[in-house]
């Protein structure tokens, strides 16, 4: 089983949208996920009760029974354990990257997003535990180049010596009325590019975890 942590110690960055999306990315292709929710908001326990057609199972929790749910996960063969973890605590937060294989930290191109991202690379480096980073929320491009503030962040993130994803989610509308209908933007008809975006993401998550990038 693949445990996966879903960070953001910004608020707002987006992080349960990408949680509640890779964990339908992984459902979609056949496999058992267990989507934990373990921020206190509950947002993608209350966006799965919305979804009509089956979907992962969601367990609303806490950092210090994470490790319970991830041996009673395992025991009832789940593919896929991925923590949507709080934007508070730290010690919340390193229950989570404790006990998983990969900490994906979502991180929006904002001047907030990139202090507090340090922060949570340093718990990472701290624990000596695989991270990656994924952009978020980002503007368009209009020319064929990057703006200057996905620019900018992308310089700083390299600094912080953790794979940053080669996709860049942009600010899309798409992922807000899937969600509204329980739903991931895979699922939408006709595809969008958002579609193309979490497919991509789930690709380099599952090469992240395989060790091939």
């Amino acid at each position: 089983m693949r445990t996966i942590a879903m960070i953001a110690r910004k608020g707002g960055s987006g992080k349960t949208t990408l949680a509640t999306h890779l964990a339908l990315a992984a459902h979609l292709r056949g496999r058992r996920v267990m989507l934990a929710d373990a921020d206190p908001q509950r947002s993608a326990s209350d966006v799965l009760k919305l979804r009509q057609a089956e979907g992962p199972q969601v367990v609303e929790t806490a950092g210090p029974k994470l490790f319970a749910l991830k041996v009673a996960a395992l025991r009832d063969g789940f593919d896929y354990l991925i923590i949507d973890t709080p934007a508070g605590p730290e010690t919340e937060v390193c229950h989570a990257i404790v006990l998983s294989e990969l900490s994906v930290v979502v991180v929006r191109p904002t001047y907030l997003d990139l202090v507090a991202a340090v922060r949570t690379v340093e718990i990472l480096h701290r624990l000596g535990r695989p991270g990656l980073i994924v952009l978020n929320q980002a503007p368009f491009s209009r020319t064929g180049a990057e703006p200057p503030l996905v620019r900018k962040a992308l310089d700083a993130l390299k600094l912080l010596h953790v794979p940053i994803a080669p996709v860049t989610i942009r600010a899309r509308m798409a992922y807000q009325e899937a969600l509204s209908a329980g739903m991931s933007v895979e699922e939408l008809s006709p595809p969008t590019p958002a579609t193309a975006e979490i497919e991509q993401l789930w690709s380099v998550v599952q090469d992240r975890l395989a060790g091939r990038f």
